[in-house]
């Protein structure tokens, strides 16, 4: 069969597959009630009685309003997805997930962007692409109060008060709050840096990282502090410097109690308890234990970067650069 026939009855199955789901859905709709306000008006548009009594889920005792937001619950428990692409096979436990799933091989986007005009296949995504241009934030943490445009950043967030790291690393066993930091790991066991600085083509990685190196090259600087107008080019430096206005210091020593306002500061304290010395000048092998009492010099081209403890650095200034020039 010629490809062009081929690829137009697949757009027709998708097409009429679509059409019937959503014929399906204007009759039994009741399966992808949910509790929010616009679907509860909806629902009584089409007259739908609501019961006095709320039905609760016997597993978990998770209560609905109605028996379809139990029946669709209870496939959460039981596994079950009755719902069915027909052009790769995978299965879904809602009719709107399948219909939203459908939209990624027919291509289509129907929810755009009133500010920006870009275009997404689903309605919640266009939903949380608005907070970007509104500011908003809907979702706070009970402990801190901090706000978050999305669920799953106040979901990811709340793992740093209860420690819980339910995503682990396989090889070394470590765990992590979110995937994506785990799956940032991961490349530290591979070796593999795939974001590459098309200036220096030193490479990363994570995109974050090279990001964060191409303003070195830049000079960009687009955190600014609200209070005083500094900027910086990182945001974790700018949440470092805001503590110096507000006095905050959440970063605290369990040997000694004393705090700091930046994680590093706490770091190179802590060597002064251990005596770690992890920094050590390149020609005479003294020890150090943080960067600052080294200066990071270049002897030659064709020499790595060593660090210099400071009496070397002005030893090699007065004796050997001189000689270099003459």
């Amino acid at each position: 069969m010629d490809n062009s026939v081929s690829h137009k009855i697949k757009e027709e199955s998708v097409e009429l597959e679509l059409k019937q789901i959503k014929e399906q859905e204007d009759g039994s709709g009741l399966e992808q009630m949910t509790r929010s306000e616009n679907e509860e008006q909806r629902m009584k548009g089409k007259k739908i009685q609501k019961d006095k009594t709320l039905k609760q889920c016997k597993v978990c005792h998770k209560s609905f309003k109605f028996n379809c937001g139990l029946t669709v619950h209870m496939r959460t428990h039981t596994g079950e997805k009755p719902f069915s692409c027909i052009i790769c096979g995978k299965s879904f436990n809602q009719k709107g997930n399948l219909i939203s799933h459908m939209r990624t091989h027919t291509g289509e986007k129907p929810f755009s962007c009133l500010t920006c005009g870009k275009s997404f296949n689903q309605k919640h995504i266009l939903n949380c692409h608005m907070r970007t241009h509104t500011g908003e934030k809907p979702f706070s943490c009970k402990t801190c109060g901090k706000c978050f445009r999305h669920k799953n950043d106040l979901n990811s967030h709340m793992r740093i008060h209860t420690s819980e790291k339910p995503f682990s690393c396989l090889t070394c066993g470590k765990g992590f709050n979110t995937k994506r930091n785990l799956t940032n790991h991961m490349t530290n066991h591979t070796g593999e840096k795939p974001f590459s600085c098309i200036t220096c083509e030193k490479s990363f990685n994570q995109k974050g990282h090279l990001n964060r190196h191409l303003r070195t090259h830049t000079g960009e600087k687009p955190f600014p502090c609200m209070t005083c107008g500094k900027c910086f080019n990182q945001r974790g430096s700018l949440t470092s410097h805001m503590r110096t206005h507000t006095g905050e210091k959440p970063f605290s020593c369990v040997i000694c109690g004393k705090g700091f306002n930046a994680k590093r500061n706490l770091t190179n304290h802590i060597r002064n308890h251990t005596g770690e010395k992890p920094f050590s000048c390149g020609t005479c092998g003294k020890g150090f234990n943080h960067k600052k009492k080294c200066s990071l010099l270049t002897v030659a081209p064709h020499f790595s970067l060593m660090y210099l403890c400071f009496s070397t650095y002005v030893i090699f200034w007065l004796t050997c650069l001189p000689s270099r020039k003459g």
